[in-house]
């Protein structure tokens, strides 16, 4: 098997990402946001062409299965504004989900995964191109390793990359223990996001020693607090070594989110002059083409 990105108008070659949003939603629904959900087909349009316009081209969504991922309109909406686009199978936390869903579901979770990722969503035909899961704050909880058992499984049998959103920036440490001491992934498989939210240095380096590869997403109302802490822990990561391992999102969970167009147009320019052009131009561009291709199983 060729490594190769699966967008949701099929597999490319990473080469072909392109700069890379990381970690995004276009489409989102959870009763923890009651009266916040993306689920504008026009306003995500809006996003993703702002987006192009600023020299985007591929955004990652990490919205699981069962939270309105909008697998329907994604293919249109990438066909429309001729941006890549990567959808995600795996669940998050159980809060977001009511407990019949989870019943139905639980039991057989490594399939569902697999399925998405290899026959397609539903019956739009779209394949998911990366297994998102979740763990608790500073803890991994029934759920979570539930679902990252289901998640190792899955990767194991279709070499698909595995995104973590880390509670308020915690427990990264716990999950590598998880995932790829326990259950056999590949640390590089491994992408551990909202690092940046509990802006600890030597946890920090110490996951990308491990070989995980650091998504730094937002900025949010939720985590303004420690936003503007980025350029300084991207920079002391860039120069322990590790720029090859970090990835950046505008994580847009709510329609007030400044999400696509803000990484552009601020956070870009403002990194640049902190780590120079060429440190961004990795960031952006070949670190997404690496964490996000399929390797073959096992490899």
């Amino acid at each position: 098997m060729v490594a190769a990105v699966r967008t949701v108008l099929g597999d490319i070659a990473p080469g072909e990402l392109g700069v890379c949003d990381a970690h995004d939603h276009l489409f989102l629904r959870s009763p923890m946001l009651p009266g916040q959900e993306l689920d504008d087909r026009e306003s995500a349009a809006e996003r993703l062409r702002a987006f192009r316009a600023l020299g985007g081209r591929a955004v990652v969504q990490w919205t699981p299965h069962g939270m309105g991922r909008g697998a329907d309109a994604l293919a249109e909406l990438s066909r429309t504004t001729g941006a890549h686009v990567v959808a995600a199978t795996g669940l998050h936390q159980a809060a977001h989900y009511p407990p019949e869903l989870l019943d139905r579901i639980r039991d057989d979770l490594a399939a569902l995964f697999v399925a998405e990722l290899t026959e397609g969503i539903g019956t739009t035909g779209v394949r998911a191109g990366l297994i998102k899961v979740a763990g608790a704050f500073h803890t991994l909880d029934a759920h979570a390793r539930l679902t990252m058992t289901a998640a190792a499984g899955a990767h194991h049998r279709t070499g698909a990359p595995i995104a973590v959103h880390l509670e308020l920036g915690t427990a990264a440490l716990d999950v590598l223990e998880l995932l790829c001491g326990e259950l056999g992934v590949p640390p590089h498989r491994v992408i551990l996001g909202h690092l940046g939210r509990s802006p600890d240095g030597a946890v920090q380096r110490e996951a990308a020693r491990a070989g995980a590869f650091l998504a730094f997403d937002g900025p949010s109302r939720a985590n303004h607090a420690t936003d503007w802490r980025l350029p300084e822990e991207l920079a002391e990561l860039a120069g322990a070594g590790f720029t090859g391992q970090l990835l950046l999102g505008g994580d847009t969970t709510v329609p007030e989110t400044p999400g696509m167009p803000h990484l552009l147009r601020r956070l870009r320019p403002r990194l640049e002059g902190v780590l120079g052009a060429e440190v961004m131009e990795t960031v952006l561009v070949a670190n997404p083409a690496r964490a996000f291709a399929f390797e073959a199983p096992g490899a």
